[in-house]
């Protein structure tokens, strides 16, 4: 198997019977008692996965995380969190900080290997996504040494999921890269000053988030959340700078792709100021029928947020669509039946 695994574990009944398990396993198996130790042997033999305690002494898990995280070569390394703490706060803190999984001790000897195995599996699994949005790249950037550059650069990423309604970054974050969308679907808010939530956009698979803040070297400016069990993958700001400098090509292929952002923004902003809710919906309607196809799924609250009305008026609307036959509509499930007299009504 010739696999490479690492225990982080300062209770040592746990951490000698896992060092154990695995190595009748066939894994070669470096044992840290402590999170800087830890830290080290990560650093110097590069696991393929790293199984890590939360609650230790001097650096806890989450410390650990945090710094394996900030170093390229250990990054995107499958981190799986061992704890007794099942709260789903602590789950969702280490999750957001990019942990792979969790075990909750005490575990038996098949959910540990279970565990191991599956994110092996994914690991390798995380190839495919990125030949399929790969092959995609060929739009954004002429083939030349730029495009094999950042196909290094992506293939070297963690792929991380985000869970349905999970925050991938809020409106004033540092921007502190490129998010590229493998699979799933995304939607980026803005917060008005009294409350009310205006969907900018709704990004799929093969989409960027964040290249405003990455040609700006600003922050976020709204805030993006998956609609649905998502898979992407961050492109840090100071690699997509080098390559932005390296290969001005690829600069403004990024600075097209603002461009077309502002242009759909200041097209959503003119509906908000001159439309009328009909004409809202409509509009609404036929550009996620463009984006999403013909058939779509979305809440009356996301819809609601994307043309800027009242979700009352969403289901009067909507029902009035479907007694005219320009849609139809099962639950969240809407097949727009005629974008072209939805895209030719009037105020």
């Amino acid at each position: 198997m010739n696999q490479k695994i690492l225990i982080i574990e300062d209770n040592n009944d746990i951490r000698e019977n896992v060092v154990e398990i695995l190595g009748l396993a066939g894994y070669t198996v470096f044992e840290a008692d402590n999170g800087k130790t830890g830290i080290e042997l990560a650093v110097n033999n590069l696991p393929d996965v790293i199984l890590c305690d939360i609650m230790m002494p001097e650096l806890d898990g989450y410390g650990v995380l945090f710094m394996l995280n900030k170093n390229p070569e250990t990054a995107a390394i499958p981190f799986i969190f061992l704890t007794a703490k099942a709260e789903r706060i602590d789950q969702r803190k280490g999750m957001e900080m990019g942990a792979d999984d969790y075990l909750t001790k005490p575990f038996d000897d098949i959910e540990l290997l279970n565990a191991i195995e599956s994110r092996l599996r994914k690991k390798t699994a995380q190839q495919c996504f990125y030949s399929q949005s790969l092959e995609n790249l060929n739009s954004i950037v002429s083939k030349n040494s730029g495009l094999a550059e950042l196909k290094r650069i992506i293939g070297e990423r963690k792929v991380r999921l985000f869970k349905k309604d999970q925050v991938i970054y809020y409106d004033g974050d540092k921007g502190n890269g490129l998010y590229l969308i493998l699979k799933g679907r995304v939607k980026t808010v803005k917060l008005a000053n009294d409350g009310r939530e205006l969907m900018t956009a709704i990004h799929s698979a093969e989409e960027y988030l964040g290249v405003n803040a990455l040609l700006s070297n600003e922050a976020y400016i709204d805030t993006a959340t998956a609609m649905e069990d998502s898979h992407l993958c961050l492109i840090p700001k100071d690699q997509l700078d080098n390559l932005l400098n390296l290969y001005p090509d690829i600069a403004r292929e990024f600075i097209k792709l603002l461009s077309n952002h502002i242009r759909d923004r200041e097209e959503q902003l003119l509906q908000l100021a001159y439309n009328s809710v009909r004409k809202r919906m409509a509009d609404t309607l036929v550009r996620l029928h463009k984006q999403q196809g013909g058939d779509f799924k979305i809440s009356r609250e996301d819809l609601a947020a994307m043309a800027g009305v009242a979700t009352e008026t969403v289901s009067r609307t909507l029902t009035d669509f479907k007694d005219e036959n320009l849609i139809d509509k099962k639950g969240s499930q809407i097949t727009v039946l005629s974008p072209e007299r939805l895209a030719k009504m009037k105020n």
